[in-house]
């Protein structure tokens, strides 16, 4: 069997796109409906595993700006991509040592090892992994806590926020899920809340019976926690699971139930945690590829709440408005400022709002992609957008974080910015709203611009004009041309 080097070598030599579906294999069945997949490996310009180990220092320090030039030279090999996006996404610190990045692991994780644990002790389950993984975990308790491996805080926290929706809803963490509603509108349990019939155990019970109980669960958790919130977080539960079942579908890897369930549990987790955003319809595409790229959970879910920080007022939603709207608005100014006469023709057609570009911000092309070369376009996006205080701006409260003023910063600091980020500081731009993903969408009107003047009689055409880009948009080609529409824009304006 090729070791892991040797498989390494072996994806870069060959240099194509077939290799790829080793790593993310596809159903035969999904094959010829899928997107067509323009990523390569390339010797020389992706970021390999040799380059990226080679980028820490001896204590761990990475050298971020040697790492964001390869990325976006050619984005990041998928032996390493798990690993890249915790950088990329401010998971970790680039400044932090190994010791500090294992502590803080250590501190995100320990709940799942703890849950898993208790399983088996509960169930009876000890056959169910290796009697000495367990012995030796147990032997590790005390030095865990003696030596300060984990803080008390750092894995209480994520004990709390699992533990608080177990005991709401004790389906979480059990390796099934829920696709029905488990509560109606009135506040009431639903008695016959039927789900998919595999969801079974092994004694036959269907998953429902773990929700049945539930409500007397809810009962017991802390009382400065709303009635409200709990309602709201459990009326939330079936449409993930709904969303769960159909995201990402095409994947061999949803194939396993206990894949979808881990899905399932993070956004059911994120969705109790950050109540203000809860669950909207979008989040499971965002999410996927993390619990695809990084099999522990805890490392997954955090994952994904960096990458919420980024996009959560997307998703803040009201009966008056979409979060992504702000967004929109930004694509129209910046259509208007560097092709006014497409803005027009817009307009005239009742398109000036942009509403046609709402999926494609929503959920950062995940349809217009492959899976493959989603991951390569946000890679390269989060490389270009990279802020070096990412980390240390994340690690304050979400609402708090979204209004924190960047410091000031000197040409050392200023070359660990990312080419977007880089020209928005030097510029002082620092609108959230105009995120690299609307000027992709900026140059995707650029490229269909001829068509859309000529072609497009109504919002019906631009849609279908639009449409056409799926499997047919090369992502990096894209950043390149969005970057420049970038430098337009900023030229224009500040002109003016």
């Amino acid at each position: 069997m090729m070791d892991f080097k040797g498989l390494a070598r072996h994806f870069m030599k060959k240099d194509g796109t077939s290799e790829l579906d080793v790593v993310y294999p596809i159903k035969s069945e999904c094959q010829a409906e899928m997107p067509k997949t323009g990523f390569k490996l390339r010797a020389g310009k992706t970021l390999s595993a040799r380059r990226w180990y080679t980028a820490f220092s001896q204590d761990g320090h990475l050298d971020i700006e040697k790492v964001l030039r390869r990325i976006q030279r050619g984005g990041v090999h998928p032996a390493i991509k798990g690993a890249v996006w915790e950088f990329l996404l401010g998971c970790f610190d680039p400044n932090s040592t190994f010791e500090d990045r294992i502590q803080l692991r250590e501190q995100r994780r320990f709940w799942i090892i703890i849950e898993t644990i208790y399983s088996v002790i509960k169930h009876g389950y000890e056959e169910s992994i290796p009697s000495c993984r367990v012995k030796l975990f147990l032997r590790r308790l005390p030095q865990v806590f003696q030596f300060g491996l984990v803080s008390i805080t750092g894995w209480h926290q994520y004990r709390t926020w699992k533990a608080e929706c177990q005991k709401m809803v004790p389906v979480i963490g059990s390796g099934r899920f829920i696709t029905a509603p488990i509560i109606n509108n009135d506040r009431q349990m639903i008695e016959d809340s039927s789900t998919d019939s595999n969801f079974q155990d092994d004694n036959g019970v269907m998953a429902t019976s773990l929700v049945d109980s539930s409500l007397d669960h809810g009962r017991h958790v802390s009382n400065a926690v709303s009635e409200k919130k709990v309602i709201q977080w459990k009326l939330n539960l079936h449409q993930i699971g709904l969303d769960v079942v159909r995201t990402d579908r095409a994947l061999v890897f949803y194939e396993s139930e206990a894949n979808q369930a881990k899905l399932w549990d993070i956004l059911a987790v994120y969705a109790w945690v950050d109540n203000d955003i809860g669950y909207v319809q979008g989040m499971s595409d965002i999410c996927s590829p993390m619990v695809i790229l990084l099999e522990n959970e805890a490392d997954a879910f955090w994952c994904f709440e960096r990458a919420m920080r980024r996009l959560r007022k997307n998703f803040r939603c009201s009966t008056s408005s979409v979060g992504v709207q702000a967004q929109l608005s930004a694509l129209s100014q910046i259509i208007k400022v560097i092709d006014p006469k497409l803005h027009q023709h817009l307009e005239d057609l009742d398109g000036g709002e942009y509403l046609f570009a709402f999926r494609m911000l929503m959920v950062l092309f995940r349809r217009e992609f492959s899976f493959v070369d989603s991951l390569y376009l946000w890679e390269l996006m989060w490389a270009m957008e990279y802020n070096p205080n990412i980390f240390s701006l994340y690690e304050e409260p979400r609402d708090a974080a979204e209004n924190i003023v960047a410091p000031k910063i000197n040409e050392k600091l200023l070359k660990q910015y990312g080419k977007f980020e880089r020209k928005n500081v030097k510029t002082g731009r620092t609108d959230q709203h105009s995120a690299l993903a609307v000027f992709l969408v900026a140059s995707v009107l650029e490229n269909k611009n001829k068509r859309l003047l000529k072609e497009a009689k109504g919002l019906d055409d631009v849609v279908k004009i639009m449409s056409d880009i799926t499997g047919n948009l090369d992502a990096k080609k894209a950043c390149k041309k969005a970057l420049k529409i970038h430098k337009k824009y900023l030229s224009k304006t500040n002109k003016s």
